[in-house]
């Protein structure tokens, strides 16, 4: 596939997956944009600072987006994350009639739109948004990258 440009969207996803590792939570990046291309809706991963698994940057931005619009739906929306959600996110994005998703990291391990169950695969889902996948895939990966290794690496000084 061939590398596009990141959108000042997947730019700003960027930025949120940054502010996400500066916290200490998995550097996942989300942004909720109308049509237009107006930023509606901005997050970052906050699993840890709100004890919620589901606080996924892609469920916040689509949650503030909502509340912005007063819809519990999001059509002619595109919502750019810098890595494939997983099931639980994709189901949302079906539910909120999100248009398009764009999104930059592949997830083999954990992912759900073109990686494990496929949720939008499913005859059962309601919505199926366009997708687009590789938009911000490097310096997405590498955020990613960045971060586990640095969980991996022992404390500097400490005894064994």
């Amino acid at each position: 596939m061939p590398a596009f440009p990141a959108s000042p969207a997947m730019a700003r996803a960027l930025d949120e997956a940054r502010a996400a590792a500066a916290r200490g939570e998995v550097p996942v990046g989300a942004v909720v944009s109308a049509g237009d291309g107006h930023i509606l809706a901005a997050a970052g991963n906050r699993t840890l600072e709100l004890s919620d698994p589901t606080a996924h940057a892609e469920i916040l931005a689509i949650r503030a987006a909502c509340a912005a619009l007063g819809s519990a739906r999001l059509p002619g929306t595109t919502l750019h994350v810098t890595l494939e959600p997983c099931p639980m996110c994709a189901a949302a994005i079906a539910a909120a009639r999100i248009a398009v998703l764009v999104y930059g990291a592949s997830d083999p391990k954990s992912g759900g739109i073109e990686q494990g169950p496929r949720v939008f695969a499913h005859p059962q889902v309601h919505h199926v948004p366009e997708v687009v996948s590789g938009i911000g895939e490097a310096e997405a990966t590498l955020l990613l990258k960045d971060f586990f290794r640095r969980l991996r690496q022992p404390e500097q000084g400490s005894s064994h």
